[in-house]
């Protein structure tokens, strides 16, 4: 299918570029679709590369957190929620874990952490899948909620507007908010009809309420600041999470004696 689509871009392009040429007489259209080819090969490479560092790291912590227990406790922890959002997924398996920190780092608009976090989890997701060329619903499930998640600190967009010469870059703050989280509610109703989840269950309601109240919370502090305060009090609170997280991780590997 991805084939497919790619195969199509470059034929509707095709199509463009002749009718820019035919049809209005712009002959230069060629020379910039070669020129663009060109440059997205090189931001490609440029890419991968930088996500060779980011990927080593994170999961280099993601071990050291397996072989520690950490990613055992947590998934622990959400067994309750995850047993009946993903059922076929068994009780304390380290996808639970994966899963909960990719969403956490997506909550919090940490889009560096979240790839290769995002990356473990669908890969444990895999192992437990009996058909490797067709996706479960528990991987349905998690990328729904990954594509669609809950954004309190967008802190990179935040960032991007700045750069962008934005008179007030944190003025999306309460639109990301409100947009992402209808956004996972429709996602996470569409794929329960779908796939006959217990939305209405009291243990789903109860980690919900409770996420809902931290979420009200953190919005209601950072929508309270004044804007010149609100881009710097979500950068350092989202980048003083991660460093807390790499902390956590080491110190959970030394504890057990690991050689990290």
């Amino acid at each position: 299918m991805l084939s497919r689509i790619w195969l199509g871009f470059f034929f509707a392009s095709g199509l463009a570029a002749l009718w820019q040429w035919l049809g209005r007489g712009d002959a230069g259209v060629f020379a910039r679709i070669t020129q663009s080819l060109y440059d997205m090969a090189g931001l490609a490479v440029e890419i991968s590369i930088g996500l060779i560092g980011l990927l080593c790291l994170w999961m280099g912590l993601f071990r050291i957190a397996e072989r520690s227990g950490l990613v055992s406790v947590l998934a622990r922890l959400l067994t309750p929620l995850f047993r009946r959002l993903m059922p076929e997924v068994p009780p304390g398996h380290p996808a639970l874990g994966s899963v909960t920190m990719n969403l956490a780092a997506n909550v919090l608009g940490l889009d560096n952490a979240a790839t290769p976090m995002g990356l473990q989890a669908m890969r444990d997701l895999q192992r437990l899948n009996p058909d490797p060329k067709t996706a479960t619903d528990a991987q349905i499930l998690f990328l729904v909620l990954n594509t669609s998640s809950v954004t309190l600190i967008p802190v990179t967009v935040f960032l991007f507007r700045a750069q962008q010469g934005s008179s007030d870059p944190t003025a999306v703050f309460l639109p990301i908010l409100i947009a992402t989280s209808a956004s996972t509610v429709a996602g996470l109703l569409a794929v329960g009809w779908a796939q006959r989840l217990r939305l209405w269950d009291p243990v789903v309601l109860a980690y919900f309420m409770v996420f809902a109240a931290l979420a009200a919370a953190l919005g209601t502090w950072l929508g309270g600041l004044p804007p010149e305060d609100l881009a710097a009090r979500s950068s350092l609170l989202g980048n003083l999470l991660v460093f807390a997280a790499v902390l956590g991780f080491l110190a959970a590997g030394a504890l057990r004696g690991l050689d990290t």
